[in-house]
């Protein structure tokens, strides 16, 4: 019998509001008979190697904004304007768009979808006291980062700590012992990505009696047979697979050549819609970890994306609700300070803030800012995912940090 294998990525008005404003940043009376207006620069990627994920986190900013406002733009009869900037996934110009925001008085920055960019930009925020929201970049770093720094994904931990789950679920029925004398191999390339997920993977895994090793292969690698070859020879019990680029169809289809997805339990990250078609007949196979499965949740949230999907055509993907979850957080920022932008105030809005996204119930911790929420195992049926488990936010939530 095939024993499952471990891979890991592995309305009108707020559509004006989403344009980019013309008037003057910051909180600011108006031209419409003195009402006021709070401004959000929104830096995320719509060019460059993350621009999908720039996109679909926009999109369920729009989303969430429209939500959130009940289609008005407004909270409490304060206008939120929404400025956009790109910052093509280059730190450098994420922290010049965050400063020259910063310069002009915003008081809220909200986005990045690459962790390069958002650790750049959380010391800005910081020094200038700026409340901000990051968006998908997933890096653990951010946790605890600084008094006004928070987030509104998932970060690296969960994602891991979801196969664990898995892993005890599958071996014990739910005990909690199931990863005794257990080995876990993570598959990756030889990269800063590869690596990092080796060392998520040691950090989570690695306790409590399991074993992990890794294969890592060169990235310019297109021959992946011996590369399977060395997986399926070490035996593990899992396999963890990190892997990005051209050759992710062809390390798929390898996989199920050399018989490792038949000899273990093979976890991989869900990516975006466009993903799909990478594993080829081997998904049927794959465990798969997911931050959000699209269509999966029926809550009102979800409801209510669905409908504003629908309006516009769109279709909800992997990042949908990071940027619904943003629009959510400002909406209560908002609600708390008023037009004035006090920030601390901002900050003391949103901590220890439960409230409803497209997954389900989220909660901000209050000591270190970890966005608390549930996470998902799925699997393919037929050419879409679908859940098979949902894993509480208390059983996936990282281990609370001091904030620097």
């Amino acid at each position: 019998m095939r024993r499952p294998a471990i891979t890991s990525l592995a309305a009108a008005a707020v559509a004006a509001a989403l344009a980019t404003s013309c008037s003057s940043p910051g909180s600011t009376a108006s031209g419409d008979g003195g009402a006021e207006e709070v401004e959000v620069a929104l830096i995320t990627s719509t060019s460059g190697p993350l621009a999908s994920y720039g996109e679909q986190y926009i999109q369920g900013f729009e989303a969430g904004l429209d939500h959130a406002t009940g289609g008005t733009g407004k909270i409490d009869g304060v206008e939120i304007k929404v400025s956009r900037y790109d910052d093509g996934g280059d730190p450098a110009k994420g922290v010049s768009l965050a400063k020259k925001s910063a310069g002009q008085g915003v008081r809220i920055i909200a986005g990045t979808a690459a962790s390069g960019v958002a650790t750049q930009i959380a010391p800005v925020a910081a020094q200038n006291k700026i409340l901000y929201i990051s968006g998908p970049a997933a890096t653990d770093a951010l946790t605890g980062a600084n008094k006004y720094t928070f987030r509104s994904g998932r970060q690296t931990f969960q994602d891991v700590a979801t196969a664990q789950q898995i892993l005890m679920k599958q071996e014990d029925g739910g005990s909690g012992e199931g990863g005794k004398g257990k080995k876990v191999v993570v598959l990756a390339q030889d990269n800063a990505f590869g690596q990092a997920n080796v060392a998520a993977v040691e950090s989570v895994l690695g306790t409590g009696g399991t074993t992990v090793d890794s294969v890592l292969a060169p990235p310019s690698a297109t021959d992946l047979t011996p590369t399977a070859t060395k997986v399926k020879a070490a035996k593990p019990d899992m396999v963890f697979v990190a892997w990005a680029g051209d050759t992710a169809q062809s390390m798929w289809t390898t996989l199920d050549q050399q018989g490792v997805l038949d000899a273990a339990t093979v976890v991989t990250g869900l990516d975006s819609r466009a993903s799909y078609p990478v594993f080829g007949k081997a998904r049927d196979k794959v465990t798969l970890l997911a931050h959000y499965v699209p269509g999966a949740i029926d809550n009102p949230e979800a409801k209510a994306v669905e409908e504003y999907f629908g309006k516009k055509g769109w279709k909800t993907d992997l990042f949908t609700p990071d940027g619904f979850n943003a629009a959510q957080m400002v909406a209560q920022a908002v609600r708390e300070a008023g037009a004035d932008g006090d920030t601390d105030a901002m900050v003391e809005a949103l901590e220890g803030h439960t409230f409803a996204g497209v997954k389900g119930e989220n909660t901000v911790r209050a000591t270190d800012h970890a966005l608390l929420q549930p996470m998902f195992q799925a699997e393919f049926d037929g050419d879409a995912p679908k859940v098979v488990l949902t894993v509480d936010a208390q059983g996936v939530a990282p281990a609370e940090k001091k904030i620097g």
